[in-house]
């Protein structure tokens, strides 16, 4: 009775001697997601290459077969990992159509240049308003950017999906998000949990917008492979951010000290967002906030983009803007 070989066993003994071999990694794909539910993505895949011994085990697949023949399902199996990583999705629909197509060129979508990134179920991620789309602009022009505005006008959400572009384009190697925790005086010791659950809370919106943008099981992955980080801004001193981009959340409830640390922290090959609403600051009387002096100090640097959004981009439920109206009327009255 022969004993049975366990999965890798199999998997190193698969070639036959006449064949030849090709490996492809599934890099920041995960497999799960990309081969399907019981594996049915791989098996559409098979049957478009009946000549060839195609196995995958986790993010490793093996291909066995003619050169020529491996040529053609290497470069096709490229655009699929390519389109999956760009549009975080894929199905037979797409399989059929990148596997039969004459050309590389996917088609285009609408408004394609406008997407910034392609979320979970086929989300489209754009700039929604003309001041989203300036920010976007400025992003690309400057290196720094102030993105000011009241809450829900999308500076946080479009910042983050900028960061996910760029990570995704290989523009940069790794995202940070940062923001105060002004809330708790950046003294957490007195909360219970763990340091990553004392901190979550603070740092709830940011992920929320990753979760938008990003697969769970890639998420997950990303932050623990420190692709992606999320920290308090105290964690930031020290440090030197190269090939990142780099998100400061509400810095309004930055100090002095606190925005000049964040701002010299810039490496080279580093994408700066600061984001924040003057009109919400949180800290102690007397305190100045960072934002608001930064805005005045480096308002004529160049490679600085200071952009100001307002009512007019708040893109959250409609009675949010009557709500800030109402506020408005009432400050004013004081």
């Amino acid at each position: 009775m022969h004993a049975k070989l366990s999965n890798s066993q199999e998997f190193l003994t698969l070639k036959p001697r006449h064949l030849n071999e090709r490996i492809i990694e599934l890099h920041d794909i995960a497999p799960k997601e990309f081969w399907g539910a019981q594996d049915a993505h791989l098996e559409t895949i098979k049957k478009y290459y009946p000549k060839l011994k195609i196995v995958a085990r986790g993010t490793t697949l093996k291909a066995f077969g003619e050169k020529e023949e491996l040529d053609e399902f290497e470069t096709r199996f490229n655009r699929l990992m390519l389109h999956f990583t760009r549009y975080n999705n894929i199905d037979t629909n797409v399989i059929d159509r990148v596997i039969q197509s004459n050309s590389f060129e996917e088609q285009r979508m609408p408004d394609h240049d406008k997407i910034l990134v392609h979320g979970l179920g086929g989300k489209l991620i754009k700039a929604i308003t003309p001041n989203q789309q300036k920010l976007v602009e400025s992003v690309l022009k400057n290196d720094m950017v102030f993105a000011v505005g009241p809450a829900g006008t999308g500076k946080t959400y479009t910042g983050v999906a900028l960061a996910v572009k760029a990570l995704k384009e290989k523009q940069v190697k790794r995202i940070i998000l940062t923001r105060p925790a002004v809330e708790a005086g950046e003294n957490l010791g007195f909360l219970p949990g763990d340091m990553k659950e004392k901190l979550d809370p603070y740092m709830q919106p940011l992920y929320d917008a990753l979760r938008d943008m990003i697969p769970p099981q890639t998420l997950e992955d990303y932050l623990l492979k420190g692709i992606i980080q999320i920290a308090p801004l105290a964690f930031m001193r020290g440090r030197t951010l190269d090939n990142a981009f780099v998100i400061l959340d509400e810095a309004q409830n930055t100090t002095h000290s606190q925005m000049k640390m964040f701002l010299t922290r810039m490496g080279k090959n580093a994408k700066f967002i600061i984001t924040g609403d003057p009109g919400q600051v949180d800290l102690p009387r007397r305190t100045i906030s960072g934002l608001k002096e930064a805005l005045l100090i480096l308002k004529d640097v160049d490679g600085v983009g200071i952009l100001y959004l307002d009512d007019k981009d708040i893109v959250r439920h409609r009675l949010v803007k009557k709500i800030i109206d109402a506020y408005k009327r009432i400050e004013n009255q004081d």
